[in-house]
């Protein structure tokens, strides 16, 4: 039996641990602050090597472009199928849509027109299951929902291993002052819960966040940040941090710039079977300025 295998960009990006990972799913903002009375963002989306450089393929979004005609990109023989929906949520609560979405060879661009004053967060988010085990010696591998996995996956395959995983992608854009109500956690899967307004970074400064895992601090939550443009110099520039038992951890920003935080959770905590151990992970783009 040789099942379907699903996946999306944003899915295959997380599958691997973070010391492995070959590709990093992310958004980037052509701002994060912003000023004025009529203020506008576009969001370049894609996966790639080397952070926030378009050289492998896009991050394929619901309602963005025509996905039927686009690269379908990741390993061959993989689907990227479901697409994830993209979330644009303004300052006061309220859903918006993305303008002149299009999706291109490299990298999926979209605007958001910023009409109310505040903080608005943009989100990816991602849940089911991953299943690795042999058929006839060859590695099978399969995601999707739960729903799927009977009907999907041989019951007596061999060396079967299931995971529950939840992914999430977000990036924080403000227009005028900060506010808070985007900040609000959803209580699914790992999150962040900012301390530091995540638009009011500065070079030098310590930044203060905790993670979550369905609404409750999670410790021990490993997190990698790189400063942009790691394409261009020897030096990767990561930065290692855990999360204490509250689920804090504080980052200091070595110079101004975009930075990609990812932080990775397994645990056998909340698993539901057929799963044995579940894999949570969170990733966001941040903005820091200097002083």
């Amino acid at each position: 039996m040789k099942p379907m295998i699903k996946w999306t960009a944003l899915a295959l990006a997380v599958c691997l641990p973070l010391s492995a990972q070959a590709h990093r799913a992310w958004m980037l903002p052509s701002a994060t602050v912003l000023s004025g009375e009529d203020p506008w963002v576009t969001v370049d989306a894609a996966v790639s090597n080397d952070v926030f450089y378009f050289e492998h393929f896009p991050l394929r979004l619901k309602g963005i472009g025509d996905l039927d005609k686009a690269p379908a990109g990741g390993p061959q023989g993989m689907r990227p199928r479901p697409v994830p929906e993209l979330q644009l949520i303004a300052p006061d609560g309220s859903q918006l849509k993305a303008e002149n979405g299009n999706l291109g060879r490299y990298r999926s661009t979209f605007d958001l027109h910023l009409t109310q004053k505040g903080t608005y967060k943009l989100a990816v988010a991602n849940e089911g299951l991953f299943a690795s085990w042999k058929d006839n010696g060859e590695t099978r591998r399969w995601m999707g929902k739960a729903d799927n996995f009977a009907k999907d996956v041989p019951a007596n395959a061999e060396g079967l291993k299931v995971s529950q995983t939840s992914n999430r992608m977000e990036v924080f854009v403000t227009s005028g002052n900060p506010t808070e109500e985007v900040l609000k956690p959803t209580g699914k899967g790992l999150e962040l819960s900012p301390v530091t307004h995540p638009n009011d970074l500065f070079a030098g400064e310590a930044a203060e966040f905790v993670f979550l895992l369905d609404g409750k601090p999670a410790a021990g939550v490993e997190i990698s940040v790189i400063p942009g443009g790691n394409r261009y110099r020897d030096d990767l520039g990561e930065i290692n941090a855990k999360t204490d038992a509250q689920g804090k951890v504080s980052i200091t920003w070595p110079q101004a710039g975009m930075y990609w935080l990812e932080a990775e959770l397994k645990t056998d905590k909340g698993v539901s079977k057929p799963a044995t151990e579940r894999r949570a992970s969170y990733s966001a783009t941040l903005e820091v300025l200097p002083q």
